[in-house]
Parts: structure tokens; sequence; C-alpha cells
């Protein structure tokens, strides 16, 4: 019982270290490279006049995770009630490859898209 109570806790300090990480190191970066004397005009991506804004590209790629992800509970359950096979077995497994495949079509899509651009 006792196990439920940390895990929420444990995630949630898990990502906030995970971006105090890489928050720090990259101004640790930075300062190192000032005082050597770099040019600051690298810490500045440019930006293509052409390129997508980063939140279109995480909703497309949501959009299409979720669509994968419905689209795998109504195969599981056509497996379940069609065939017979063990909803323990069709729920996830359909769920999980369902799912990666909603992300490597999101990933091409994102590729085809920045492509035309």
């Amino acid at each position: 019982m006792g196990s439920e109570v940390i895990i929420l806790p444990v995630i949630f300090g898990v990502i906030f270290a995970i971006a105090y990480l890489y928050f720090s190191t990259r101004n640790k970066e930075r300062l190192a490279l000032i005082e050597k004397g770099a040019d600051a005009s690298i810490f500045v991506r440019g930006k293509r006049d052409g390129t997508l804004p980063f939140w279109k590209i995480i909703i497309l790629n949501i959009a299409v995770l979720l669509i994968g992800i419905g689209l795998a509970i109504f195969i599981a359950s056509i497996l379940v009630n069609t065939f017979g096979v063990y909803e323990e077995v069709a729920y996830p497994g359909t769920i999980f490859l369902m799912a990666g495949v909603g992300l490597l079509v999101g990933f091409n899509m994102t590729k085809r898209l920045e492509k035309q651009d």
C-alpha cells in the first residue's frame, strides 16, 4: 500500500532532477565559453524562416499517438471478441504496438513537413 504513495513523488523528483541538470550544465557551459571569449552568437539558434514551430510538431505527434492508441483499443476488442485472444495479452500488446506505429508515423510526417518548408 505504501508503494503507491512513493511513486508519484519519485516521478516528479526524477523530472525535476533532469530539468535541473539540463539547465545547470547549460549555464556552466555558457559561462565557460564566455570566459574563454567565444562568440555569443553560438547561443542563439538561427531561426530559419521555413521551420515549423515547436508546438505544431508536438501537437502533430501527440495527435497521431492518440489516434494509434484509440485504434489499438478498437483492434484489441475485435481480437478478444472475434478470435478469442486473452484480454491480458490483446490490449497491452496491441496498444504498445499501435502507439509505436503512431510515433513512427508522426516522426515521418514531421520530417516530411520540415522538408517541404
